[in-house]
């Protein structure tokens, strides 16, 4: 099984949920590749916030998203924070490239499922999923949701996909421990997809 992890992240929220994704597909089995898209922002908005530019250079070592991560995965979670109840530009950017490969039908049939955070409680976390889900939608993708499948959803409140609220601090357990069953049942129903075709 392989999944892909793409997200974007200014200051590391984000980036904190797909390495605890990334960790909750690989218990489940799956072959993982984190990667990161492209920095997109002009510096002097980075240079603005020192929290940004610190996390630009923690994470250089991490390899930026291409088409081939898509098309080489059976499923694929996107994180991004919530830029006014929308993802955020950057991974939009790297979203409106996709064109060829979605003509291509090499999008369709694949297993989704998105992350996200925002400054504020109510930020816009839930509309950023649902919004992702539209891309979703239109690749011929299925939408796997983590749901109340879990205790920890309970805890987490979220049935749309892990979020956690950046302006409380970094992603304390709940939320690291949220992403990483989101992963496991996007490795479990993909893994059960891939058998069924199989057959």
């Amino acid at each position: 099984m392989n999944v892909a992890i793409i997200y974007y992240s200014a200051t590391g929220t984000v980036h904190a949920l797909a390495q605890a994704a990334a960790e909750g597909a690989e218990k489940a089995g799956a072959r993982v590749r984190l990667r990161k898209v492209a920095e997109t922002a002009p510096a002097e908005a980075i240079n603005t916030r020192p929290e940004w530019t610190q996390h630009l250079r923690d994470t250089a070592h991490v390899a930026e998203a291409s088409h081939d991560d898509l098309a080489w995965a059976d499923a694929v979670l996107f994180g991004t924070p919530s830029r006014f109840g929308n993802p955020a530009s950057q991974l939009r950017a790297f979203i409106d490239t996709t064109g060829a490969l979605w003509y291509q039908g090499k999008l369709a049939d694949k297993v989704y499922s998105a992350f996200t955070a925002s400054n504020t409680a109510h930020g816009g976390q839930e509309s950023t999923l649902l919004a992702l889900g539209n891309t979703f939608h239109h690749w011929g993708g299925i939408i796997v949701p983590p749901g109340y499948t879990d205790p920890i959803q309970f805890q987490s409140g979220n049935p749309y996909g892990t979020s956690h609220v950046a302006g409380d601090g970094p992603p304390g357990e709940v939320a690291l421990q949220a992403a990483r069953h989101q992963a496991r049942r996007v490795v479990d129903t993909a893994t059960v997809l891939k058998a069924g075709r199989a057959a």
